[in-house]
């Protein structure tokens, strides 16, 4: 446990990856009520989720990279410390709205119908492996700033 949980990292940080990972497995159970036919429940699941998570990049993510990350760019992309915040966060904000998107056209009625997604399975799909790509991002990013800071 000690070799997870790095004393520099800060409450918020710890908080922030325990909770990103718990998100993943319920992204994962979401998509096993799914494929159990249960519908009602996978909505759910997922859509919280995303609100979740919106909640995690407002209060954690996004004044770290905003302070931390930011006034370095573009100069600094190259160094890991800057460059894995950075790829995490473009492929993160990708993730999040292609949730929110895929929550709203599928869930909900207002997405126009001319906008909506026709092939939501793919997309679902496709979501939930690019959420687990940006969870390995943000554990790599964790090590970084962490595991490898002086």
């Amino acid at each position: 446990m000690n070799e997870l949980f790095r004393a520099g990292a800060g409450l918020k940080a710890n908080f922030n990856l325990v909770v990103q990972l718990a998100m993943g497995v319920g992204l994962i159970a979401g998509a096993l009520f799914a494929r159990a036919k249960h519908y009602t429940a996978h909505g759910i699941c997922q859509a919280a989720v995303m609100l979740l998570n919106l909640i995690m990049i407002a209060f954690v993510m996004w004044p770290s990279f905003y302070g931390r990350v930011m006034p370095a760019l573009p100069k600094h992309l190259t160094d890991s410390y800057y460059g894995a915040a950075t790829a995490h966060g473009i492929l993160g904000a990708i993730a999040e709205l292609l949730g929110l998107y895929i929550v709203l056209a599928v869930g909900t009625n207002t997405v126009p119908y001319r906008l909506r997604i026709s092939r939501w399975k793919l997309w679902m799909r496709i979501e939930l492996v690019l959420w687990w790509v940006v969870i390995v991002t943000g554990v790599l990013t964790y090590y970084v700033w962490y595991a490898e800071a002086p």
